[in-house]
Protein backbone atom coordinates (compact mmCIF):
# COMPACT_ATOMS: atom_id res chain seq x y z
CA UNK A 1 0.00 0.00 0.00
CA UNK A 2 1.70 3.20 -1.26
CA UNK A 3 1.32 5.90 1.74
CA UNK A 4 2.49 9.33 -0.24
CA UNK A 5 3.60 12.07 2.25
CA UNK A 6 3.45 15.66 1.50
CA UNK A 7 5.51 17.44 4.57
CA UNK A 8 5.78 21.46 4.81
CA UNK A 9 5.67 24.59 7.24
CA UNK A 10 2.09 25.67 5.20
CA UNK A 11 2.35 29.19 6.49
CA UNK A 12 0.34 29.39 4.80
CA UNK A 13 -0.72 26.84 2.30
CA UNK A 14 -1.46 28.34 -1.29
CA UNK A 15 -2.51 27.25 -4.76
CA UNK A 16 0.28 25.85 -5.81
CA UNK A 17 1.21 23.30 -2.60
CA UNK A 18 -2.49 22.23 -3.65
CA UNK A 19 -1.62 21.42 -7.44
CA UNK A 20 1.55 19.81 -6.37
CA UNK A 21 -0.74 17.41 -3.90
CA UNK A 22 -3.92 17.20 -6.58
CA UNK A 23 -1.20 16.33 -9.81
CA UNK A 24 0.50 13.86 -7.32
CA UNK A 25 -2.55 11.85 -6.33
CA UNK A 26 -3.32 12.00 -10.25
CA UNK A 27 0.08 10.61 -11.24
CA UNK A 28 0.88 8.33 -8.54
CA UNK A 29 -2.24 6.91 -7.71
CA UNK A 30 -1.22 6.57 -3.28
CA UNK A 31 -3.95 4.58 -1.45
CA UNK A 32 -3.44 8.15 0.76
CA UNK A 33 -2.02 10.84 1.27
CA UNK A 34 -0.81 12.42 4.72
CA UNK A 35 -0.41 16.45 4.41
CA UNK A 36 2.18 17.15 7.21
CA UNK A 37 2.51 20.46 9.00
CA UNK A 38 5.70 20.96 10.81
CA UNK A 39 5.21 21.89 13.97
CA UNK A 40 8.85 23.26 14.76
CA UNK A 41 10.29 23.16 11.34
CA UNK A 42 14.48 23.11 11.89
CA UNK A 43 15.06 24.83 9.04
CA UNK A 44 12.59 27.87 8.49
CA UNK A 45 10.82 30.46 10.91
CA UNK A 46 7.21 30.84 11.14
CA UNK A 47 4.74 33.41 11.41
CA UNK A 48 1.50 31.20 13.16
CA UNK A 49 1.42 28.73 15.35
CA UNK A 50 0.98 24.94 14.81
CA UNK A 51 -2.68 25.00 15.57
CA UNK A 52 -3.53 27.79 13.00
CA UNK A 53 -1.30 26.32 10.47
CA UNK A 54 -3.03 22.98 10.78
CA UNK A 55 -6.10 24.68 10.92
CA UNK A 56 -5.47 26.50 7.55
CA UNK A 57 -3.83 23.35 6.37
CA UNK A 58 -7.23 21.66 6.68
CA UNK A 59 -8.78 24.04 4.99
CA UNK A 60 -6.82 24.13 2.18
CA UNK A 61 -6.19 20.22 1.14
CA UNK A 62 -9.40 18.81 3.78
CA UNK A 63 -11.37 18.07 0.40
CA UNK A 64 -8.96 15.41 -1.61
CA UNK A 65 -9.30 12.32 -1.56
CA UNK A 66 -7.84 10.03 0.26
CA UNK A 67 -5.92 12.99 2.27
CA UNK A 68 -5.83 13.38 5.89
CA UNK A 69 -3.84 16.75 7.00
CA UNK A 70 -1.72 15.78 10.85
CA UNK A 71 1.00 17.40 12.63
CA UNK A 72 4.74 16.80 11.90
CA UNK A 73 6.29 16.92 15.48
CA UNK A 74 9.87 15.80 14.01
CA UNK A 75 12.13 18.70 13.07
CA UNK A 76 13.51 16.81 10.18
CA UNK A 77 11.96 14.76 7.24
CA UNK A 78 14.66 11.46 7.81
CA UNK A 79 13.58 11.41 11.53
CA UNK A 80 10.23 11.09 10.83
CA UNK A 81 10.99 8.44 7.99
CA UNK A 82 12.76 5.93 11.17
CA UNK A 83 10.46 6.57 13.59
CA UNK A 84 7.23 5.71 10.97
CA UNK A 85 6.91 2.37 9.38
CA UNK A 86 4.92 2.19 6.30
CA UNK A 87 4.49 -0.55 3.20
CA UNK A 88 5.60 1.82 0.03
CA UNK A 89 6.28 5.40 1.37
CA UNK A 90 6.41 8.29 -0.77
CA UNK A 91 7.96 11.34 0.04
CA UNK A 92 6.32 14.39 -2.26
CA UNK A 93 9.10 17.55 -3.26
CA UNK A 94 8.50 20.55 -5.22
CA UNK A 95 11.74 21.22 -7.88
CA UNK A 96 13.15 23.97 -5.60
CA UNK A 97 13.30 21.82 -2.21
CA UNK A 98 14.79 19.07 -4.58
CA UNK A 99 17.25 21.40 -5.41
CA UNK A 100 18.29 22.29 -2.29
CA UNK A 101 17.87 18.32 -1.15
CA UNK A 102 21.54 17.80 -0.51
CA UNK A 103 21.55 20.50 2.25
CA UNK A 104 18.85 18.13 4.08
CA UNK A 105 19.86 16.15 6.90
CA UNK A 106 20.96 12.69 5.06
CA UNK A 107 19.65 12.74 2.40
CA UNK A 108 20.53 9.46 1.00
CA UNK A 109 18.43 7.93 3.75
CA UNK A 110 15.71 9.59 3.44
CA UNK A 111 16.04 8.29 -0.22
CA UNK A 112 16.93 4.64 1.05
CA UNK A 113 13.72 4.86 3.41
CA UNK A 114 11.13 6.64 0.85
CA UNK A 115 10.78 6.59 -2.66
CA UNK A 116 10.90 10.72 -3.84
CA UNK A 117 8.56 11.76 -5.96
CA UNK A 118 9.37 15.14 -7.41
CA UNK A 119 7.30 18.30 -9.07
CA UNK A 120 8.28 20.01 -12.07
CA UNK A 121 6.54 22.58 -13.61
CA UNK A 122 6.63 23.79 -17.32
CA UNK A 123 9.55 25.78 -18.18
CA UNK A 124 12.05 24.84 -14.83
CA UNK A 125 15.75 23.85 -16.34
CA UNK A 126 16.22 19.79 -15.59
CA UNK A 127 20.02 21.07 -15.13
CA UNK A 128 20.22 21.39 -11.46
CA UNK A 129 18.35 18.75 -10.68
CA UNK A 130 20.41 16.08 -13.03
CA UNK A 131 23.26 17.10 -10.40
CA UNK A 132 21.05 16.34 -7.18
CA UNK A 133 20.18 12.77 -8.72
CA UNK A 134 23.59 12.14 -10.30
CA UNK A 135 24.75 13.05 -6.31
CA UNK A 136 22.36 10.06 -4.54
CA UNK A 137 23.51 6.85 -3.92
CA UNK A 138 19.75 5.60 -5.20
CA UNK A 139 18.84 7.76 -7.71
CA UNK A 140 16.77 4.96 -8.97
CA UNK A 141 14.05 6.05 -6.48
CA UNK A 142 13.53 9.25 -7.15
CA UNK A 143 10.55 10.30 -9.75
CA UNK A 144 9.55 13.45 -11.28
CA UNK A 145 5.89 14.80 -12.47
CA UNK A 146 5.02 17.68 -13.49
CA UNK A 147 2.61 19.98 -12.07
CA UNK A 148 0.69 23.44 -13.63
CA UNK A 149 2.86 26.62 -13.00
CA UNK A 150 1.43 28.36 -9.77
CA UNK A 151 3.02 31.66 -9.36
CA UNK A 152 2.66 31.88 -5.59
CA UNK A 153 4.91 31.77 -2.57
CA UNK A 154 3.92 32.30 1.26
CA UNK A 155 5.73 34.90 1.84
CA UNK A 156 3.62 36.70 -1.22
CA UNK A 157 0.35 35.91 0.24
CA UNK A 158 1.92 37.32 3.48
CA UNK A 159 3.37 40.34 1.93
CA UNK A 160 0.05 41.20 0.25
CA UNK A 161 -2.17 40.40 3.39
CA UNK A 162 0.41 43.19 5.04
CA UNK A 163 -0.20 45.94 2.43
CA UNK A 164 -4.19 44.99 1.99
CA UNK A 165 -4.16 43.46 -1.07
CA UNK A 166 -6.38 40.75 -2.16
CA UNK A 167 -5.02 37.16 -2.06
CA UNK A 168 -7.76 35.79 -4.07
CA UNK A 169 -6.72 32.99 -7.12
CA UNK A 170 -3.26 32.72 -4.76
CA UNK A 171 -4.93 30.61 -1.86
CA UNK A 172 -7.85 28.61 -1.35
CA UNK A 173 -11.33 30.55 -0.85
CA UNK A 174 -11.82 28.49 2.25
CA UNK A 175 -7.94 29.77 3.42
CA UNK A 176 -8.69 33.50 2.40
CA UNK A 177 -11.57 33.76 4.14
CA UNK A 178 -9.87 32.50 7.43
CA UNK A 179 -7.07 34.59 7.18
CA UNK A 180 -9.24 37.48 6.57
CA UNK A 181 -11.68 36.68 8.80
CA UNK A 182 -9.16 36.30 11.65
CA UNK A 183 -6.89 39.26 10.53
CA UNK A 184 -3.46 36.77 9.88
CA UNK A 185 -0.50 38.08 8.79
CA UNK A 186 -1.38 41.44 8.81
CA UNK A 187 1.90 42.30 10.91
CA UNK A 188 4.25 40.08 10.39
CA UNK A 189 7.95 41.00 9.60
CA UNK A 190 8.58 38.58 6.85
CA UNK A 191 11.19 35.63 6.19
CA UNK A 192 10.38 32.23 3.95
Amino acid sequence: MTTAFYGGVFDPPHNGHVALAEAALEHFRPERLLVLVAVAPGHRAVHLDPGKRLELATLAFGDLPDTEVVPDTYPRTVDFLREQRFDDPLFLVGADEFAAFPTWKDPDEVVALARLGVATRPGYSPKALQAVLEGLERPERVEFFEIPAVDVSSSEVRRRVEAGESIEGLVPDAVAREIQGVGLYQCYPDSD
